[in-house]
Parts: C-alpha cells; structure tokens; sequence
C-alpha cells in the first residue's frame, strides 16, 4: 500500500485574498518606495512609485531602471503588466495583498476577513493570523505606516519584504498605527 501514496508535494495554502477598495485607505497618498525581496536565499530589490486616492491604486516597479511591473486596481477590478525578467514568484494579487496589509487601517483589514482569518495590532508590529496560526507579521519603525521602513514577514510562503519609504505625500491626515 506505501508504494501507491502519492509523492507530490502538497499544493501550497491559499492566499487571503485581500482586495480592500482604495477608498477605504481612509487618505490619499503618493510614495516613492524601495522594496527589498528575500526569498529562498536570493535577494531582489525594486524601486516602485505608488498612488492611492479614494477612486484607485496605482503602483509601477522598476528594476535597473526598467519598468518590471504596473498594477492598477479600481477596487473592483486589479489590472496588471509583468515583464518577463520579473520573478514567478511576484503575483499582482499577492503584491496588492501585501501592499494593503501593511498601509490599510487594521480595522479596515478586520472587516474584510473571511472566516478563520484575524489581524491582531499590538504597538508597531501587526500580526495576521488563520486558525490561530501567524501567516505574516509586519514591524513599522515609526506609527505612519507610508513613512520610514517596514518589515513583512510572510511566514506561510517564506519570504521577507522590506519597504522603504524615501519620499511621499499625503493629501490627508495619515492613519496612525497604534502606539504600544
């Protein structure tokens, strides 16, 4: 009977699926962001230009000086264009999931949750959990979540983003994150 198991490995878990509106941001806000990508021991950074108004998002990467990625998300509908060189491994929903994660008010992101999701805030770090169990962690430097460096862990893929916010503005008072 062993020699008829399977020997695939398991299909990875699903992601969370995460498609908050823009409008629910709560401001509008344009960024410059460096992102730097660990993963499987390789190291891939990008330099991405980000806008959010209540209408949209709208993010473009570049690598080396060369557009690598646009994203254009309307709250309902996510459009996106990958250049080849970009990694499998960067899906659209997955930058746009990350992306809301760490700017998105946590009560914002609460309410979106499916059953057996929950987000917990505790000071600057923010955990997001299924089952009770951590999926991703994110550690801000300071309480503006588009100002300063920010540090998602992703445990469930294994991967580690680290944003860098090197100049923005914010048409609106910015969403604090908690102080501890």
């Amino acid at each position: 009977m062993a020699g008829c198991a399977s020997t695939e490995p398991a299909a990875p878990p699903e992601r969370l699926g995460l498609k908050l509106s823009p409008a629910s941001l709560g401001a509008s806000i344009s960024l410059q962001q460096h992102l730097t990508v660990e993963r499987n021991g390789r190291t891939d950074q990008l330099d991405a230009a980000l806008e959010i108004d209540p209408k949209e998002l709208n993010m473009v990467g570049l690598a080396l000086g060369q557009r690598v990625l646009t994203l254009h998300y309307d709250g309902k509908t996510l459009e996106s264009w990958r250049h080849r060189m970009l990694p499998s491994q960067v899906r659209a929903d997955d930058v746009l999931e990350d992306t809301q994660l760490t700017l998105w008010p946590v009560e914002a992101i609460r309410k979106a949750l499916p059953e057996g999701w929950k987000i917990e805030q505790q000071g600057l770090r923010r955990t997001l959990l299924r089952d009770g169990v951590p999926v991703t962690v994110i550690v801000y430097s300071n309480a503006s979540p588009w100002s300063g460096k920010v540090e998602l862990t992703n445990i469930r893929y294994h991967y580690r983003l680290t944003i860098e916010s090197v100049g923005g503005d914010s048409s609106s008072t910015p969403i604090k994150i908690a102080a501890p």
